[in-house]
């Protein structure tokens, strides 16, 4: 069973920085794109970034400049670090991969637990 593990939320203050990980535990074979999605209340789930197996990284616009994203292959982590945080920022933040458990399976997608993210004085 794959389960995708995130730390790293909190309470911050409007121009402070955190940084979200996440880790994939259990039977990974192949990890294909790593993202980070966020939920605020009332509103849909939005992409906030994503990278693939190969380094590639696209991020919404909102968050361009001052989020970044990344990822360590061998050990099928990813990371989002956040500086000069807004209260807009402010979400649940949730991690997502595509994944295969077997070497005959294709890619499946996994969703961690979510993450609170408040920005606030």
């Amino acid at each position: 069973q794959v389960q995708l593990l995130e730390s790293g939320g909190g309470l911050v203050q409007p121009g402070g920085s955190l940084r979200l990980s996440c880790a994939a535990s259990g039977r990974v074979f192949r990890v294909n794109v790593m993202a980070w999605y966020r939920q605020a209340p009332g509103q849909e789930r939005e992409l906030v970034a994503s990278i693939t197996s190969g380094g590639i990284t696209n991020y919404a616009d909102s968050v361009k400049g001052r989020f970044t994203i990344s990822r360590d292959n061998a050990k099928s982590t990813v990371k989002l670090q956040m500086n000069t945080l807004k209260p807009e920022d402010t979400a649940v933040y949730y991690c997502n991969a595509d994944l295969s458990t077997r070497w005959n399976e294709g890619l499946s997608s996994y969703w961690g637990q979510g993450t609170q993210v408040t920005v606030s004085s």
